[in-house]
């Protein structure tokens, strides 16, 4: 088994005690080197080890993890933030496809954010490209918390074999299938993700994109118009028709009628 080193950095000391028996028990693929109660203490961790993982608290005084991160050769390491709290900043850290764990921190929830963290891990030794993605993701993260702006101008996309940033105005449409999510782009290109439908439209802007059915979020910027005719249906402007469903239909006329985009 292929083990990475790892550190905790949460200024409560009760956190860092219990994620690190989390740690030792669920995750043993993981050895930690240590725990910091501050951004200052973790930089001389990150000196003393080769350490691969950062488990980082948001909210820490003086220096929060977004600041920590920022101030790190971020190519070294995968981070995984913790939080007490839904705040802003998760919108922001769920776009960009870096993993987190809520507090109190579930083990189930922690397996998974530790696989996919060193499923990354695995993948930066074989393809340069995906630690480009990734630190760029990273800096996407930290522009737009620091910014306080809550719309979300570009995600990152997890593909089978990595990941992609993608521009979010570049969206024509998202289809759901099965588990997985194809976003159709401008000129007809299609990415196939492993989030579901459901976690796109957590992060996209619900003024710009509408879950009009059970299978499709449509980016309203590529909305020619809409029939009801034998049926509810939108149509885009490349005449890509998909289809609304009724209970949906009412609230999707209103958003879009002072746009005189109704063909029926």
């Amino acid at each position: 088994m292929t083990q990475f080193n790892a550190i905790i950095v949460d200024d409560e000391l009760n956190v860092r005690q219990t994620l690190e028996l989390l740690v030792r028990h669920y995750c043993p693929e993981i050895r930690l080197c240590g725990s910091a109660d501050s951004a200052a203490a973790a930089r001389q961790l990150l000196k003393a080890f080769d350490i691969h993982l950062i488990f980082l608290d948001i909210s820490m005084p003086n220096e929060n993890g977004f600041d920590f991160i920022a101030s790190v050769p971020k190519e070294n390491y995968a981070v995984v933030f913790t939080t007490a709290h839904e705040e802003y900043a998760l919108k922001a850290i769920k776009a960009n496809a870096i993993d987190y764990l809520l507090k109190p921190i579930n083990p189930s929830e922690l397996k998974e954010a530790v696989e996919k963290a060193t499923a990354y891990l695995k993948l930066r030794l074989q393809q340069n490209k995906i630690q480009d993605i990734y630190n760029e993701s990273l800096e996407n993260l930290i522009q737009q918390v620091k910014s306080g702006n809550n719309q979300v101008n570009k995600i990152t996309v997890v593909e089978k074999f990595g990941f992609r940033i993608v521009e979010v105005d570049t969206i024509r449409y998202l289809e759901a299938d099965s588990n997985y999510t194809i976003l159709h782009l401008s000129g007809l290109e299609k990415i196939i993700s492993s989030k579901s439908l459901g976690e796109f439209e957590k992060v996209l802007d619900p003024n710009q994109f509408f879950r009009i059915h059970k299978s499709n979020i449509i980016n309203l910027d590529y909305l020619k118009g809409f029939s009801s005719y034998q049926g509810y249906f939108a149509i885009l402007d490349d005449k890509t028709k998909l289809p609304i469903s009724r209970r949906r239909f009412n609230e999707f006329r209103e958003l879009v009628g002072t746009q005189s985009k109704s063909i029926d």
